[in-house]
């Protein structure tokens, strides 16, 4: 994981000669899950998520994005309005972290190089993988370490508004779902030999989790001749 993230700042640093405009910057909010343990509410942010936001805007209209962010992941039953959940009472606490890479897409230009005030929504998509512990509930419900970690590849769906605010700072808002390839995130379905008895929820249905909160980037680099693209 080091050595992608440096190669992708060093994609970002080397580009700067082809005079284009580049933006890095933070992003911080929350974050919420959806999936065997907890509440299915999407937008329920109940835990701390922050992160770091690299952008290449290759037109006024699209910009390719990478960024990384770090997150609490937990679920309660009793916050479930699942009667049968809220009778279980299951709960976990674990952490996340995700590498994200894709296109972000205005529905009208957002040219850095204008004058005035600009707010223009946005969506971005493209592929994440994220980094979690694996757990387990034992036969007495306890939440239970299996000491091992996996990656779990999604997809971002993410929909947003932005504004820059001086000549050289945007602000974001946005909320991001992420549809992950595992059912492995809330201890649902241990991965560990001899753990498998221990697998409860729906096995059809794989686990999301949504990030929400502001975005605050940077801009630099020379006026751009934008591509065709």
């Amino acid at each position: 994981m080091r050595y992608l993230i440096l190669f992708l700042f060093s994609i970002l640093f080397t580009q700067t000669s082809h005079s284009q405009i580049y933006e890095v910057g933070v992003f911080g909010g929350g974050s919420n899950f959806i999936g065997d343990i907890g509440s299915t509410t999407y937008i329920a942010p109940d835990a701390p998520a922050l992160g770091l936001l690299l952008k290449w805007n290759r037109s006024p209209r699209h910009s390719w994005r990478v960024s990384l962010i770090y997150s609490d992941l937990v679920g309660k039953d009793s916050k479930s309005d699942d009667p049968r959940r809220k009778e279980r009472n299951y709960s976990f606490d674990s952490n996340l972290l995700e590498i994200s890479a894709g296109m972000e897409y205005t529905f009208w230009d957002f040219d850095l190089h204008t004058s005035g005030l600009k707010a223009v929504p946005y969506m971005y998509s493209g592929i994440s993988v994220a980094k979690h512990g694996n757990y387990y509930f034992d036969a007495t419900g306890t939440y239970t370490s299996e000491g091992t970690d996996s990656w779990a590849f999604g997809i971002p769906m993410v929909l947003g508004v932005k504004s820059n605010i001086t000549n050289h700072l945007i602000l974001g808002f946005e909320v991001g779902a992420r549809y992950t390839f595992s059912d492995e995130l809330d201890g649902s379905v241990p991965d560990s030999e001899g753990l498998e008895v221990f697998s409860f929820g729906n096995i059809n249905s794989n686990d999301w989790y949504v990030f929400t909160g502001f975005t605050l980037t940077y801009t630099f680099g020379q006026r751009p001749c934008y591509c065709n693209f």
